[in-house]
């Protein structure tokens, strides 16, 4: 959507970005992170506009984030008394989302203002610091929070730009998805979450890489695997890859992290051990407890802790730093009990993702008569219909013959889209192997039915992506056990 070629928009710390479409996760990462390094910063959202997510504006207001109603007007910045009072807009930075018809769009291209895909404005901080990228097509938030919460504890001057909210940075009153080194203070290094969703991660050219995995998501594998390798010849230092049969040319002259190293070189988790609430591990004979359950987080872990090491760090100096890890928003987060059951709140939505969440609330249950009570919500019909065979087979797969699968309807976001595919033909074809699946089309139905259902003992995992109101939706479940208790 660029208007000018990216290459010649001068940009600087002290330039004026408005972002369009701010309250998206990506977006308002950029955002928080201009604004922190002292940036002037203005943006527009249709949610705000409708009331909706409070809470991500009061926090970007806080930090001087200028909000305006997305309808063109935000060139009222530049008056006196504005935020921007006698400055210049640098860039209209825009993500993927954003339609040309949107009239800050239109405002941008009749004054003459540069137009900057988010991913291009990332690939210039990329560019400015030390940079670790994280890609894979599953765990790349959880390891860019690993590595940043390693760094920056090990006392390394550490930005974040990521798309699932660090708990620890929640808790210290931010949004949690952004945060910018500290001006003049040593090496400013930087962790991103690199995706390859929508192609951007070809754009980026950072210090150090990470490929955690190839499995079958938003895009077919020989696609991102072609991606991946354009990635590797950008990075100009050590990349590191996952020990996965199918990443294994891409492993040729990398540092591997994985699961089980029987005497290879790189970094292996061995003696592992899962908990009900978490892991422990060692690595060359360094023992490392991890406050995040299932196999697949010890991976993550590992991940992370190769990257430290490409920097210089210990295994003894990141125990500590790794053990202090306080999780990341929606990957399996515990929203609270009631009644004798645990409800978790999870981002899963492509198969590997799903079949690693379920796994760990069967961890969690232990060797209890629990049982696995799951949501899950499908988002978008281009995806579930590309789906669909392996996330039948995946929860054919995973789920125990006592547990039961819930679907609502697909999620839909809006657009023009053909609907020939619904989440009850999901439903029918689980059912078809054996497994207790049920379609309850409206999603505000299923707490009460989910209450009525569980049992003492039993676990809620609730699964799906980009709909922000799931973490209501899990709420709304609890909330329903508590009014089945005495």
């Amino acid at each position: 959507m660029s208007s000018f070629d990216s290459s010649d928009i001068r940009l600087d710390a002290d330039s004026w970005l408005h972002f369009a479409g701010l309250a998206g996760s990506g977006m308002s990462g950029l955002a928080q992170y201009h604004a922190q390094a002292g940036g002037p910063t203005t943006g527009s959202d249709r949610a705000f506009d409708q009331g909706e997510r409070p809470e991500i504006r009061a926090r970007l207001e806080a930090l001087g984030v200028g909000i305006f109603t997305q309808d063109g007007s935000f060139p009222l910045a530049t008056e006196p008394g504005g935020i921007c009072a006698g400055r210049t807009c640098g860039a209209v930075v825009v993500s993927t989302a954003v339609e040309d018809r949107v009239p800050d769009i239109a405002t941008a291209r009749e004054r003459g203002i540069p137009i900057l895909h988010r991913s291009e404005l990332l690939a210039r901080y990329v560019a400015d610091h030390r940079t670790f990228a994280v890609s894979g097509t599953s765990g790349k938030s959880t390891v860019t929070a690993m590595l940043f919460t390693i760094l920056r504890a090990c006392g390394l001057n550490t930005g974040l730009l990521t798309g699932g909210p660090l708990t620890s940075l929640v808790n210290e009153g931010h949004i949690g998805n952004a945060w910018a080194p500290a001006p003049k203070k040593g090496t400013p290094f930087l962790v991103i979450e690199a995706d390859e969703s929508d192609g951007s991660l070809v754009r980026y050219h950072p210090w150090a890489g990470i490929i955690l995995n190839l499995g079958l998501d938003h895009k077919a594998p020989e696609e991102i695997m072609t991606m991946f390798e354009v990635f590797k010849e950008n990075v100009s230092g050590p990349l590191i890859v996952g020990a996965d049969t199918n990443l294994a040319d891409l492993a040729q002259g990398s540092e591997v992290f994985g699961i089980g190293g029987d005497g290879r070189t790189g970094t292996w988790a061995e003696n592992v051990a899962l908990g009900t609430a978490g892991s422990t591990f060692e690595v060359d004979g360094v023992a490392f407890h991890l406050p995040a359950p299932g196999l697949y987080n010890v991976k993550n872990a590992v991940a992370a802790l190769a990257a430290g090491r490409a920097c210089g760090l210990t295994l003894e100096q990141m125990a500590p730093a790794l053990a202090g890890f306080a999780g990341v928003s929606r990957r399996f987060e515990s929203v609270g009990n009631a009644a004798g059951v645990e409800v978790i709140d999870d981002f899963a939505h492509n198969p590997d993702k799903i079949a690693a969440a379920v796994a760990a609330a069967h961890d969690r249950l232990g060797k209890s008569d629990g049982r696995v009570l799951a949501v899950f919500q499908p988002h978008g019909f281009g995806p579930t219909r590309f789906l669909r065979d392996a996330l039948v087979a995946t929860f054919a797969g995973s789920l125990e013959p006592d547990d039961v699968l819930w679907l609502p309807e697909i999620f839909f976001a809006g657009g023009s889209v053909t609907r020939d595919i619904s989440s009850g033909d999901l439903v029918a074809d689980v059912c078809r192997h054996g497994r207790d699946a049920r379609f309850i089309p409206e999603r505000d139905d299923l707490p009460p039915v989910i209450a009525a259902e569980a049992r003492p003992g039993d676990l809620v995992l609730v699964m799906g992506a980009r709909d922000p109101s799931l973490t209501e939706f899990s709420r709304a479940i609890l909330v329903a056990l508590e009014k089945t208790e005495g």
